[in-house]
């Protein structure tokens, strides 16, 4: 039986309608990324895949060859899982067969993006029941706390290029551009990079095309003969990082869902929302993005953890400001009817959840909390408890 294939459309990428033709463009440079570049550093640049980290490369390589640079050059990328759009790594792979360099690709050994988070939210459970934490702790990383980059890209990365270049200067190159965002708009042309350093060697990032358009980007890229990643042509997302990610508009959200290959670690996703009771976007439900591709069960979960999470935060606001999490928490012993109150809060929450708490009662609630304290105080600021609360506030607990 002959297969029939559907015919692939491709589409004009939003963030192109109504922008003016691109245009060749430079590298941006400074005095202290030119005096690095004088002394044959590695240079390391990091591709997702997506768009501006393809013309990064593209730009920077041409800089490289115009100056004479005789250091070692390879593309870096972090491979976050089932997580990722299909195209990324291939796209990576075209990228660093144009151009001629190594690929180096690593990967989380513990797992990637998808078992991050549900063993994150494993955790929170744990430290919720012991009174590790006053309020439930969310299993998603958020725009104020992107482990999913520190963990599983920077972190993971600059082991990486230590280990394989133990001697010498390391230019980690990243395709960051001011027009992207708010925060990206303040973010400098170089900074010191102390993941990098070693005293062997100094490391450095060079943010190299930070003040391009984005048509000059997709100039680059077409001028190079290579295509853009699917996500924009197939299926019009604005941004390629993870298919589901953090900072994702609706809009992208909801292109993302329309690619088959997506639906896996969607509904992944939803059910741990459902499970956690917490939406993956502050309020926004990613299983309101694309409800058809779930079960009529899972769709129920969804709507029964919805409920739960507006009851969780209607009981966790009873909490007084002064016993949430603040740097050196515990800070206080509760009284009686503070401790009451969090021990109602905890059963509460706990039947909610169907957790297992201990501490639920006023006296349980006091004792955890002294010998918090009692250790807090022979161990020292910068003792055990000092860096468990850090931890803790690491993980948006609060």
């Amino acid at each position: 039986m002959e297969i029939i294939e559907e015919p692939v459309h491709f589409i004009t990428p939003r963030f192109l309608e109504g922008a003016p033709q691109g245009k060749p463009n430079q590298v941006c440079l400074s005095p202290e990324v030119e005096a690095l570049l004088d002394r044959d550093p590695v240079v390391a640049v990091g591709v997702s895949g997506g768009k501006d980290s393809d013309a990064c490369a593209i730009a920077v390589a041409k800089h490289l060859d115009a100056i004479g640079h005789k250091g070692p050059r390879l593309l870096v990328h972090s491979d976050l899982g089932r997580i990722e759009w299909k195209d990324s790594l291939p796209s990576c792979e075209r990228l660093a067969h144009r151009l001629g360099w190594e690929l180096l690709v690593v990967r989380r050994q513990a797992g990637d993006m998808l078992d991050r988070w549900e063993v994150r939210w494993e955790n929170c459970v744990s430290r919720y029941e012991d009174l590790s934490c006053v309020k439930l702790i969310l299993p998603w990383s958020t725009p104020s706390m992107r482990f999913c980059t520190s963990e599983l890209k920077t972190k993971i990365l600059s082991s990486a290029l230590k280990k394989r270049f133990p001697v010498g200067d390391i230019l980690n190159v990243t395709g960051i551009r001011r027009q992207e965002s708010k925060n990206r708009s303040k973010m400098p042309l170089w900074a010191p990079n102390s993941d990098l350093t070693r005293k062997s060697g100094v490391g450095m990032t060079w943010n190299a095309i930070i003040d391009w358009p984005v048509q000059d980007v997709v100039y680059a890229i077409q001028d190079a003969g290579l295509e853009l990643h699917e996500a924009y042509t197939r299926y019009d997302v604005s941004r390629v990082s993870c298919c589901f990610c953090i900072m994702s508009s609706e809009a992208d959200l909801i292109a993302s869902a329309t690619c088959k290959d997506n639906h896996e670690p969607y509904i992944r996703m939803v059910e741990l929302e459902a499970k956690s009771s917490f939406a993956f976007q502050g309020n926004r439900w990613l299983a309101d993005v694309a409800p058809h591709i779930l079960s009529s069960s899972l769709r129920s979960e969804v709507q029964r953890a919805k409920a739960i999470a507006a009851q969780r935060q209607a009981i966790e606001a009873e909490i007084p400001k002064h016993l949430l999490y603040e740097s050196g928490w515990p800070t206080c012993l509760p009284t009686r009817d503070e401790a009451e109150l969090l021990a109602r809060v905890r059963r509460q929450v706990s039947t909610l959840l169907g957790f297992n708490a201990q501490c639920i009662d006023a006296v349980s609630v006091q004792d955890r909390y002294a010998s918090l304290l009692a250790l807090k105080e022979a161990k020292g600021k910068g003792g055990v408890v000092e860096q468990v609360a850090s931890r803790q506030a690491e993980l948006c607990f609060g």
